[in-house]
């Protein structure tokens, strides 16, 4: 059975300080969802790539950063060289990242015109790490 990564309290903590984000109030459930911000994607990626972190949390700071950018691309205002770095990023990190990308490429969905906006990009990828 494969092991199923999750947000953890002690990721979202250390998040919360080295990114200066809100913290889940007492009945959030998908506080990654809460915290995304397409303004922030550069910065998110800069953390993601400078500052010392460990798997769980590169695995939760990529949930933000691709909700931001799933955001960002919906509004049409994802910066394709900000997306390029992301890419990067997801490639370079396959292990840690293989549920998120399974999750964002929604593959039992056939039309993309049903799936999230960044499923097109995220369904490129997965074509890569497989």
């Amino acid at each position: 059975m494969e092991n199923i990564r999750y947000t953890t309290k002690e990721t979202i903590e250390s998040l919360c300080r080295k990114l200066k984000l809100p913290k889940p109030h007492e009945y959030s459930q998908d506080w990654e969802d809460e915290v995304m911000d397409s303004q922030r994607i550069e910065e998110f990626i800069e953390c993601y790539q400078k500052q010392t972190m460990n798997e769980d949390e590169k695995f939760t700071l990529m949930v933000i950063i691709i909700n931001s950018c799933d955001d960002a691309l919906s509004n049409e205002s994802l910066d394709m060289e900000s997306w390029r770095k992301v890419r990067a990023l997801l490639l370079n990190d396959r292990d840690i990242h293989k549920e998120t990308i399974d999750y964002w490429s929604a593959e039992e969905i056939e039309d993309v015109e049903d799936c999230f906006a960044i499923t097109p990009l995220i369904r490129e990828i997965k074509k890569e790490v497989l």
